[in-house]
């Protein structure tokens, strides 16, 4: 009983000492160096800042270091900032600028980005796609081969009734050749010119002349053509995403150009003047 009222009384009096919990956010200052605090929300910047391979390592081993590299950077920051040469504060304004540059733009993208302007987007693009000319696209095979000896032998075992996905397992060396050289749909324009030339002058079912390209000899055959439908949403998604990114970004440009007094000043100085860095360090 002694012991168990003696734990007791220890672990009250620790309890009674111990630092209350403080709830913490960025603002929490985990170090000064001088007069300067550094945060929180600066340690958990810098982890979102480190390369890739340091996304697996553990907070705990990171934090510590974290909080060095920080304070070590203060350290040199607070040393250097009144010895900046004129190059170096030259090349800090720039840093700073883009930096906020860039983030002007990436609020401004993701602010543009929602379901419904990406629906928009979509519904113009179909519109527009309907509208256009009919896209025929085909569906072909074919075997390859390198040399005019293989190419007899394709002919000969076609000639012979062989199914041509059974010919194309057998001798093409193109990578289609595992799905008896099955390319899938394509439209014109994707395959070398004399390859789309002869898939174009075949009927359905029909099996081309040898075709020589710089890929070597090609027997075709076209299984199928169709009119192209419009994309689905998800197909085209990104390419929406990034379309409407850059017209936002662009007008926000132009609204604060438009908001603001620019004076472009270089027009008529001499453009070999922008490889003169020696000036940077007058």
């Amino acid at each position: 009983m002694f012991k168990i009222a003696r734990f007791a009384a220890v672990t009250a009096i620790f309890t009674a000492l111990a630092v209350p919990a403080v709830a913490q956010d960025a603002s929490t200052v985990i170090a000064r160096v001088g007069g300067t605090e550094i945060t929180l929300g600066n340690a958990i910047a810098l982890r979102a800042q480190l390369p890739e391979q340091f996304a697996q390592v553990p907070d705990a081993t990171l934090f510590p270091a974290i909080v060095q590299q920080l304070i070590e950077q203060e350290l040199l920051a607070q040393a250097q900032a009144d010895n900046l040469s004129p190059r170096d504060q030259l090349m800090l304004q720039n840093e700073t600028r883009n930096f906020l540059a860039n983030a002007a733009l990436v609020e401004a993208a993701t602010a543009a980005v929602t379901d419904e302007s990406v629906q928009a987007a979509y519904d113009a693009f179909a519109a527009e796609y309907a509208q256009g000319e009919p896209v025929t696209e085909y569906n072909a095979a074919h075997i390859l081969v390198r040399t005019e000896e293989e190419r007899d032998q394709v002919v000969a075992a076609l000639a012979e009734g062989r199914e041509f996905a059974d010919v194309a397992r057998e001798f093409s060396i193109d990578g289609s050749s595992q799905q008896g050289g099955d390319l899938g749909w394509f439209p014109a324009g994707v395959m070398i010119p004399e390859f789309q030339a002869a898939v174009e002058g075949l009927e359905p079912g029909q099996v081309s002349e040898p075709v020589q390209t710089r890929f070597g000899w090609h027997v075709i055959t076209l299984l199928g053509t169709r009119t192209a439908e419009v994309p689905a949403l998800e197909d085209v998604r990104d390419d929406l995403v990034t379309q409407i990114q850059r017209e936002a970004t662009t007008a926000r440009v132009e609204q604060l150009r438009e908001g603001a007094e620019v004076e472009n000043l270089a027009e008529g100085m001499d453009p070999a003047l922008l490889s003169q860095s020696s000036l940077l360090d007058e």
